[in-house]
Formats: C-alpha cells, sequence, structure tokens
C-alpha cells in the first residue's frame, strides 16, 4: 500500500526507536512531511514511574505540538501508550496515533500456542498490556520479560558501536528461560527499539521463531486518520529534542541515518 496523502505527521518517541516507525509511514506515504521528536531530557521511559510520565507525556505533546503543527501527532513508543494515551489525546486538538503491542496479529500466527513479548518493564507490568493479552490472545500462554538493557543495546547498535552477540543472548534468555519458554514460536516486539535489533536477536534465540512488531500498523493508522486535504505547511526531516542536541550526539547521529538533517532543542516546563 502507498499513499499520495499530503500532510504532517509528528512521530514521537523517548529516544531513537520511534525512527522504524516513520520509517514505515515514508515507505506507504513517501508525499507526508514526517518529522520526530525525542524526549531525549526523559529518556529512557522504560524505568521511569507511571506518576512521572503521566505528568510529563501532556506537557511534552502539547510543547512539541506547538512548535510541530502537525496533522496527526504519533506516539511510537509502548510504554508511553499504554499508560497516557487518553491524557495525550485530552491534550492536543488534532488526532493522537499509539503504540499497541502486537499481540493480536501474534495471537493469529502461533502455531504453539506460546507467545513470547519483548518489552520495557514499564509496558510489561500496565494493565493495558493484560487487557490486550484478555481481549485477543486468551487462549494462547503469553511469557512476558521487560529489559531496558536491550533499549540501551539497541540504541549502541544503531549509532554503530559494537555490541556482542552475547550480551543479547544473555537480555532476552529470560524469555526463553522462563516456564514454557521452550514452546515460544512467536515474539512480539513490544518496544519500537527493538526493530533496531531484530537481526541480533533472531541470531541469539535458543530457537527459531517469528519475530512481529507494529511498526506497518502504526503507519496504516496514522493514514486513516489523516484529515483531509491537509496540506504540508514545514518539510519532513526535522527533529526536536528536549536535550541540547550537543548532548545527544549518538542520538543526532542515527536520525541523521534515518534522513532527519535538522535537529533542534525545545524546552518544556
Amino acid at each position: 500500500m502507498t499513499s499520495r496523502l499530503t500532510g504532517n505527521v509528528l512521530v514521537f518517541d523517548s529516544g531513537m526507536g520511534g525512527l522504524t516507525v516513520a520509517r514505515e509511514l515514508q515507505a506507504l506515504a513517501p508525499t507526508l512531511a514526517v518529522n520526530y521528536a525525542a524526549d531525549s531530557g526523559f529518556f529512557p521511559y522504560g524505568d521511569k514511574s507511571d506518576a512521572d510520565l503521566r505528568a510529563r507525556l501532556p506537557l511534552v505533546a502539547k510543547a512539541l505540538c506547538q512548535v510541530a503543527r502537525p496533522d496527526v501527532f504519533v506516539i511510537a513508543c509502548n510504554t508511553a501508550s499504554t499508560l497516557a494515551l487518553e491524557d495525550v489525546r485530552a491534550a492536543l486538538d488534532i488526532p493522537v496515533v499509539g503504540t499497541v503491542p502486537a499481540i493480536k496479529p501474534a495471537a493469529a500466527i502461533t502455531r504453539t500456542g506460546t507467545i513470547g513479548l519483548l518489552a520495557t518493564p514499564g509496558t510489561v507490568k500496565r494493565d493495558y498490556t493484560a487487557n490486550l493479552i484478555e481481549d485477543f490472545a486468551s487462549e494462547a500462554r503469553v511469557i512476558m520479560h521487560g529489559s531496558v538493557a536491550l533499549v540501551r543495546m539497541a540504541e549502541q547498535i544503531a549509532s554503530g558501536e559494537a555490541v556482542s552477540l552475547e550480551a543479547f543472548r544473555e537480555a532476552q534468555s529470560p524469555l526463553f528461560k522462563a516456564e514454557g519458554g521452550d514452546q515460544i514460536d512467536t515474539v512480539v516486539l513490544a518496544c519500537t527499539h527493538f526493530p533496531l535489533i531484530r537481526g541480533e536477536l533472531a541470531a541469539t534465540v535458543p530457537h527459531p521463531v517469528t519475530f512481529i512488531d507494529s511498526g506497518e500498523a502504526i503507519a496504516r493508522q496514522t493514514l486513516r486518520v489523516m484529515p483531509d486535504g491537509a496540506a504540508p505547511d514545514l518539510e519532513g526531516g526535522h527533529v526536536w529534542l528536549t536535550s541540547l542536541p550537543n548532548k545527544q550526539a549518538r542520538l543526532v547521529e542515527v536520525c541523521r541515518r534515518f534522513g532527519y538533517e535538522r535537529v533542534d532543542y525545545i524546552a518544556v516546563e
């Protein structure tokens, strides 16, 4: 599916993981102006308290949208979406697309009936995730593992740093060492950082599995909610950070690798 839609989309994450969603959007709709924002001043979200995130996310979203003026705001972060999607929607007057762990499609393709879910600790513990499992995978066994280490490793790999395969093997091993883990045949990558390390994860699983993420589904939903007649008044390829860019050399470099050349700082009060 491709699209001739025009308009501005702002893709948002705590770090660089949401760039995988931005890439899916650009592939589906090359005519869109796709910009990016990272709450680098509060990274990573996976180890922050629910109260702190719920207080911060609407403020960050509103500040970013005042500057970027998007037609659609995409929260390309499972942690933020599972906790504060409705809070952000209430703070903005444009469509807001969240990120949902790909539990429903995983339940449709598993043959063993055992699904693994790799996420951040925050996503693993949220009622939102539990409700998704109840609604769409109640007949399956879902084994979950939350890892902040994998988020940091994904950022290292994306920036060209070396990370040993043994580190990936160790980081995801709790998923497969859990009771029933030897039956996992489908793994949900429930953090937008994790598609960045799909190859490393695939190379270090104890047995073959199918990895699935929600990037393309998020992109398709963004196109569905794009207002009719939206026209870009900004070019794509712009990045806003909530910390000074000169303190975020790795993030800035990875954004440029994804085609985002202009990087600016935005203060969030």
